[in-house]
Order: C-alpha cells, then sequence, then structure tokens
C-alpha cells in the first residue's frame, strides 16, 4: 500500500474544500474524527474479549 505525496494530501483538500466548503469543512473532520475514535475504541474492546456496554470480559460471565 502507498502513502499519499504532498501532492495527493494536496489535491484531495482542495477537492474536500471544493465539495463542503470551507464553513462545513471543519465541522466534518470533528465528525471523521469521532467516529474513528469510536471505532478504534470497539474494535480495541472486542480485541479485549470485553462486553462495551457493562464492561465485564464475557469469558467471566458463566463462573457463577
Amino acid at each position: 500500500m502507498h502513502l499519499p505525496t504532498i501532492q495527493g494530501i494536496i489535491l484531495i483538500s482542495l477537492v474536500a474544500l471544493l465539495l463542503f466548503g470551507p464553513k462545513k469543512l471543519p465541522e466534518l473532520g470533528r465528525s471523521v474524527g469521532k467516529t474513528l475514535r469510536e471505532f478504534k475504541s470497539a474494535t480495541s474492546s472486542m480485541l479485549n474479549d470485553e462486553d462495551p456496554r457493562t464492561g465485564e470480559r464475557k469469558s467471566d460471565e458463566g463462573k457463577n
């Protein structure tokens, strides 16, 4: 997988600016950041085998 070059980043930024406008772009960035944080949190809790609603480990549920 190739990383984007400076020219690619500038081109993507210009296209986003033209599509969404200067007023909507910061709001869009915040919502994308929030979505990525929630996704990362859900992924890490899945990897830790933890229920995200209660914080309890799934392997401890049947040990009573």
